[in-house]
């Protein structure tokens, strides 16, 4: 989930930072300037783009330019970036039950960051090669992948992947209060206001707030809160420092993910012992977020955004959290009670809230003179 982690790499986030991943990577984030404050959609995950600065003219068909696509090609495309976003939680599950959550985050990156290289060389761009660029991506590294993708992966020792799934929809609710304070454009309206409020309802409802939070393990879960967090204050960085850099969104996104490996391949040698043995569901689940959930799902949302629109491309956050629940119930056996489908129904429509924005007067009004 952005990043859904997963995300992100992916979750375009929502307003004012990616949404996820489910990690946006995944859903979730890339680390690419946004200049308009366009929201995104949250894995998870893992990396997630932002909107292209100039997306292509709509051709005939009603495409944005290039080959003739079809009108299901772009559901087909949505869909399946629902569905990475929304298992990555389930990926990181079945990962962390071989694997220390730091060498399944750094597996994460490393697999998110070869594909991204990859379709770098294939389309002959090149890194950036300014100092200050590759230390602003290094501190966006840190808080877009990093840091979200390694508390998702320690979160899920002792809470279910559902859970997980349902805190990283909160990412755009810490968005839009940050921005307040962060960004002198969002300023907070009523109806932002109430979906904030509205979307911390819902987090207390599927905590359980009125029995004690019994049942949820507080640590966990405020580990997954808090790499939900982390989102939103790493876009707002992006967005202060990196804005107008002048780069593809293709080429940021590499160079922050092979920062975040990086920064890895230090950390966890650090922390973790190797594995002693590497059983092939685990493996393959580590394999499948990183490339699935950081890699594609990055091209994947791009190529939505150019075609579609970020408004469009980014109502794939509202799947992902449903998508991670059935996963988890289904694949994983794991319980359900009836507050966390109520309370995520809630953190869903107060997300959809905090992300209107006021419309602006067509006229200025007259005022009759004293």
């Amino acid at each position: 989930m952005s990043t859904p982690t997963g995300a992100p790499s992916a979750a375009a986030p929502m307003r004012p930072s990616p949404p996820a991943d489910p990690h946006p990577a995944a859903t979730r984030s890339t680390g690419t300037p946004r200049t308009t404050g366009t929201p995104r959609a949250t894995d998870v995950t893992p990396i997630t783009p932002a909107a292209p600065a100039a997306p292509a003219a709509p051709a005939a068909d009603g495409t944005a330019g290039g080959p003739v696509r079809r009108r299901l090609d772009w559901r087909l495309r949505f869909a399946t970036l629902a569905l990475i976003w929304g298992f990555s939680f389930l990926f990181i599950k079945v990962g962390t039950q071989a694997f220390a959550p730091l060498q399944v985050t750094l597996g994460r990156v490393v697999c998110g960051a070869l594909v991204l290289l990859g379709i770098l060389a294939i389309r002959r761009e090149r890194l950036p090669r300014s100092a200050r660029t590759w230390g602003h991506l290094a501190v966006a590294a840190f808080f877009l992948n990093e840091l979200p993708f390694s508390l998702f992966a320690y979160s899920e020792l002792t809470i279910p992947s559902t859970l997980a799934g349902i805190c990283n929809a909160t990412s755009p609710l810490w968005g839009m209060a940050l921005s307040v304070v962060a960004l002198s454009e969002d300023r907070p309206t009523r109806r932002r206001v109430a979906g904030l409020g509205m979307g911390f309802l819902g987090v207390l409802t599927v905590l359980g707030a009125w029995q004690g939070f019994t049942g949820t393990d507080p640590t966990g879960t405020v580990m997954a809160l808090g790499a939900s967090l982390s989102y939103p204050v790493g876009w707002i960085y992006v967005r202060r420092t990196l804005a107008g850099a002048g780069h593809s969104h293709l080429a940021m996104s590499s160079t922050q993910m092979v920062l975040a490996a990086a920064q890895l391949a230090v950390v966890t040698p650090l922390f973790t012992t190797a594995p002693s043995a590497y059983p092939v569901m685990p493996l393959l689940a580590v394999l499948a977020l990183g490339a699935l959930g950081t890699g594609v799902a990055f091209l994947l949302q791009y190529g939505l955004v150019a075609e579609v629109g970020p408004t469009t491309a980014q109502m794939v956050t509202y799947f992902v959290p449903m998508i991670a629940t059935a996963a988890g119930v289904v694949l994983l056996g794991e319980r359900l009670s009836w507050n966390t489908p109520v309370g995520a129904l809630i953190i869903l429509v107060g997300a959809a809230l905090t992300q209107g924005r006021p419309r602006p007067s067509a006229t200025p009004r007259a005022t009759p003179a004293d």
